[in-house]
Parts: structure tokens; C-alpha cells; sequence
């Protein structure tokens, strides 16, 4: 005779795994350690699956990092569609579209160095400048000026500015005496900017790349696109 198993019904039913949930616990553990933790095993690990389970869902470790931007940027169309544009005001909803796609990239800092590493791009991220051209289309720039603005916004209209030089290494003050001491030798005017600036908001994206510098060279880009499409 057989003896009937015993369950505990105050478990909860373990959910089925979906690529949904396979994208959200990438980015998960991507907010915890950085995109470089984001791996198979450790992503199976999370989950509480084997590692191979995970190929159902994605095909591969490029389909997984293609959908987390995907989700990424399906969060930003979500924020940026509920905002509301005032007749003849393009300039203040570009703004507010802007800033809110920052402000979704800075709860995911690895986002930036993701997106820009990525040769497909998704319907998703189509979407979004596409819906940024219709803004400026619909403000009266004519073809060529909407195209010299995209160009001039670049990686800022998803709410972060590529930067020119590599910060991820931190020196410590004694090392950075000597790095400066070395810099002023050769290149004085660099070494005079990096020893006198400091910045007090540190929501960065990239080496000075703070709230105030994005908002500031963003408030010059929309100035001086507003000036163009008025002369036009």
C-alpha cells in the first residue's frame, strides 16, 4: 500500500518560469553586482533552475542582454507616454522626456554601457525616438533640422551623455596627487579643471555625468534647436 505524499499547503505554488520573469531577474541581478554578474549559472541560480531551463526562454547569453534592454526601454516608452505636451510647448515635453528616461537609467547604471554595446536595435527603442521625431515634427522643424537634432541630443535622449574618457578606476587621494602633479607637466589646463571642479550631486551615469552637467549642455541643446526653428 501506498502511502500518499504530504504537501504543505501553506507553500506557495512555485511560478512557472517565463521569459518575463528570466529578463526581470537579469536585471535584478545586474542592479545588485553591475552587467558583469549577470550570467547563466548565476541567473539559473536565481531562479532556482538549471542553467539550461533558461535557453527555453532566451537562445542565448546575446538574446538575454538584447531583452533586457528591450525591458529597459519599455519601461521608458511606458514613462514618457504618460506625459502630456502643451500646444506650441515641444521644448518643455522633450525636456520631460528626457529626464524621465534618466531617471529610469539611474536605478540601472549599467544600462548606458548595455545600450550602447548593442547592435540590434529593438522595436522598442524604435518607438521612442520615433515618438521623439513625431514631437518635433508635430512643433513645425522641418526635416532637417528635426535630423540635425536627433544628432545633437545623441545618447542624451535616452538620458545619459557618452562620455570621452574611462573613469571605472578609482584612485585614492595619494595616487591622485601624483596622477594631477603628472598631468600638470604636460597637459596644465586639464589638470587645472579635474583639481578645481567638484560635484556635488552624484547621480552619475559616467564620469561627470551628474544631474546638474546633464540638465545644463541638455537646456543649451533644446535652446538652441528652439532659435533654429524659430529663424526657419
Amino acid at each position: 500500500m501506498e502511502m500518499a505524499t504530504r504537501t504543505d499547503p501553506s507553500a506557495k505554488p512555485r511560478l512557472p518560469l517565463s521569459r518575463e520573469r528570466v529578463l526581470h531577474a537579469a536585471i535584478t541581478l545586474a542592479d545588485e553586482g553591475g552587467i558583469e554578474s549577470v550570467t547563466m549559472r548565476k541567473l539559473g541560480q536565481k531562479l532556482g533552475v538549471e542553467a539550461m531551463s533558461l535557453y527555453n526562454h532566451v537562445a542565448n547569453k546575446e538574446e538575454l542582454l538584447d531583452g533586457m534592454v528591450d525591458s529597459i526601454m519599455g519601461a521608458i516608452n511606458d514613462a514618457v507616454g504618460e506625459i502630456e505636451v502643451r500646444s506650441g510647448d515641444w521644448k518643455t515635453a522633450m525636456r520631460r522626456r528626457v529626464l524621465s528616461a534618466r531617471e529610469i537609467l539611474l536605478r540601472h547604471p549599467w544600462a548606458p554601457g548595455l545600450i550602447e554595446s548593442r547592435t540590434n536595435v529593438s522595436a522598442t527603442m524604435t518607438g521612442y525616438f520615433d515618438s521623439l521625431i513625431g514631437l518635433l515634427r508635430e512643433a513645425g522643424f522641418s526635416i532637417d533640422l528635426t535630423h540635425h537634432a536627433m544628432h545633437a541630443l545623441g545618447s542624451r535622449a535616452l538620458g545619459f551623455a557618452q562620455e570621452l574618457y574611462d573613469d571605472s578606476q578609482e584612485l585614492d587621494p595619494e595616487e591622485m596627487t601624483t596622477f594631477l602633479q603628472q598631468m600638470a607637466g604636460h597637459y596644465p589646463n586639464i589638470a587645472w579643471m579635474i583639481q578645481e571642479i567638484t560635484h556635488d550631486d552624484y547621480t552619475t551615469l559616467g564620469w561627470c555625468d551628474d544631474q546638474a552637467e546633464f540638465e545644463f549642455a541638455l537646456d543649451l541643446i533644446l535652446d538652441g534647436l528652439e532659435r533654429s526653428r524659430a529663424r526657419a
